[in-house]
């Protein structure tokens, strides 16, 4: 649980050179319709998720886990240029090296438009605040 919440936490700070150092240097994706491969490659992929996913704030949950290999459920909601808002939920397939760093990552995605009156994650821009329920406790 607790590799779960670093990740949700990089995630959240929107950081991509951050989130990049928990992947290992040839890390294989799979997010949505593309495949990137590699640090480098993933870094780009995240600078444009973030530069068109506005006002992102995300919650993972771990589904299950075993040896090197976890599950992860999430949702997060976001803001597209035109105002639009939208909840995203997924499931997520991490694989890990011996050291820890994260291999493979293989994301399924569906997005929901939600009116802002929907919207439930209304903390800060940043790390999700302890006492913010997740995603169990919201029934998502």
């Amino acid at each position: 649980m607790q590799k779960v919440r670093l990740a949700e936490d990089a995630w959240n700070s929107r950081d991509p050179q951050r989130v990049v150092l928990a992947y290992t240097v040839n890390t294989i994706w799979r997010n949505r319709t593309e495949f990137p491969v590699g640090r480098e490659a993933v870094q780009a992929f995240l600078e444009r998720k973030w530069a068109r996913e506005r006002d992102y704030r995300l919650i993972k949950e771990l589904w299950s886990h075993d040896g090197s290999r976890m599950a992860v459920r999430f949702a997060y909601e976001w803001q597209d240029e035109a105002g639009n808002r939208f909840r995203s939920y997924g499931n997520e397939n991490w694989e890990f090296d011996e050291f820890g760093a994260m291999s493979r990552r293989y994301a399924s995605t569906n997005d929901l438009p939600i009116a802002a009156a929907d919207r439930l994650f209304h903390w800060p821009q940043g790390r999700r605040p302890d006492d913010h329920p997740g995603l169990s406790e919201l029934g998502l």
